[in-house]
């Protein structure tokens, strides 16, 4: 099974969206379109043809040892999703396209950095 990472732009050295934020609905929507455009365009710069099942884990290094709640990354997942349909990597998001898992923190010293993989279905012949 083919994997692929992609990075996702972090915002000011965090990830862009949370569900503890409370961000003005304008900021929110800003941070949705910067990261699904970018990622948009990372997913199409694999140049991978469109497949019918694909499974997306999103995962955070942190820099740092302080603890962290992995649902608090999901509303950055469901961007990075979007972006892999309207890269078409697949055509929806729906389950029986998309599989995905909980995202994975990454707690200790070094860069922060913010990536999804991308685990490419390969059917039976």
């Amino acid at each position: 099974m083919p994997v692929h990472e992609i990075d996702v732009p972090l915002w000011k050295g965090k990830p862009p969206l949370t569900l503890n934020q409370r961000l003005h609905w304008r900021e929110k929507a800003r941070r949705t379109l910067v990261t699904r455009d970018a990622v948009t365009w990372l997913v199409k710069a694999l140049h991978l043809p469109s497949q019918e099942h694909i499974s997306v884990q999103l995962h955070y290094a942190t820099g740092d040892q302080r603890r962290r709640d992995q649902d608090n990354l999901v509303p950055t997942l469901k961007v990075c999703l979007d972006a892999c349909v309207r890269a078409g990597l697949v055509a929806d998001d729906t389950p029986e396209m998309v599989t995905w898992w909980a995202p994975e923190i990454v707690n200790g010293p070094g860069k922060r950095r913010l990536w999804i993989t991308v685990h490419i279905t390969e059917e039976a012949a």
